[in-house]
């Protein structure tokens, strides 16, 4: 039976925090940035495999690149696969976006038109990473700051289509959902009763900033309770999955970011009470 799962982003100012002392941090599991670790030995291999001694490992990736019309970079699958065999982790994930173009990494997660021309070359390259990975992966929807004239369907559709066409999952980050209805004016909750519920296996949560005209997906500042309330209405939707905090920038001390995540574990309790 499906249970729920807590867990946070483990970013360098907590290392010691997860290294040190006698008993393990109270989270059902970290995330780390699989490019982090992307090397063969050296400190930060050695760190996560005395992480991944204690705690269960998500992989989240930013350069993979499945909306790239150059397809995906093989060599960068080949040591993305060396740490998945290390690592054994629980889920492998990236971004609906793009990143590289012509050997050029921006290092920007980029938008793609929602047509059925960009759905093909998604799809295709999700293929490729998981023959070469052995897994399906998890992909993240992102957040919107722009729109495409041309888009034949909404994002939405365009992930229930490639988790059907690609047998993938979804890492379903509640923050950039809200940041992109807002952003676009569209309901957030039309965009959680569109997407395929029985592929969601993990949630992100994070904070985001005002900017001049837009909101930004920043992950600095305290998950808001604008997308608390969309958490809440999204597990109700989803059942039992894996949920983390992420944070990114002006990290906080590790105390801060557990009990952020004791709010999540009261919502998913309060919706199970429901639901029984």
């Amino acid at each position: 039976m499906p249970v729920h799962r807590f867990g946070l982003g483990l970013r360098k100012p907590h290392y010691a925090d997860f290294l040190d002392g006698d008993a393990p941090v109270a989270v059902d599991f970290v995330e780390v940035i699989s490019e982090n670790f992307m090397v063969d030995g050296g400190r930060p291999r050695h760190i996560l495999r005395q992480v991944r001694e204690r705690h269960p490992v998500a992989l989240h990736g930013v350069s993979m690149s499945v909306g790239s019309a150059d397809g995906v970079d093989r060599d960068y699958l080949r040591r993305l696969r060396a740490l998945v065999d290390e690592i054994e982790p629980m889920v492998v994930s990236d971004h609906l976006c793009w990143t590289r173009i012509e050997g050029f990494n921006s290092h920007d997660l980029l938008p793609l038109p929602y047509t059925e021309e960009a759905l093909d070359v998604v799809c295709a390259n999700i293929a490729i990473a998981q023959d070469v990975l052995g897994r399906a992966m998890l992909i993240e929807n992102p957040s919107s700051y722009v729109a495409f004239a041309d888009a034949a369907m909404t994002e939405w559709q365009f992930l229930d289509a490639m988790c059907a066409r690609t047998g993938c999952s979804l890492l379903l980050d509640v923050n950039n959902i809200h940041v992109s209805a807002t952003n676009h004016g569209f309901d957030p909750r039309d965009y959680l009763a569109g997407v395929p519920a029985d592929r969601v296996e993990q949630i992100h949560l994070a904070g985001h900033s005002q900017g001049r005209q837009l909101l930004i997906d920043t992950h600095d500042k305290p998950v808001p309770p604008a997308v608390w309330a969309l958490y809440e209405a999204a597990i109700t939707l989803v059942g039992p999955v894996a949920t983390m905090i992420e944070r990114d920038d002006d990290i906080p001390p590790l105390d801060e970011l557990l009990d952020e995540l004791a709010i999540a574990r009261d919502i998913a309790r309060a919706d199970a009470r429901r639901a029984a």
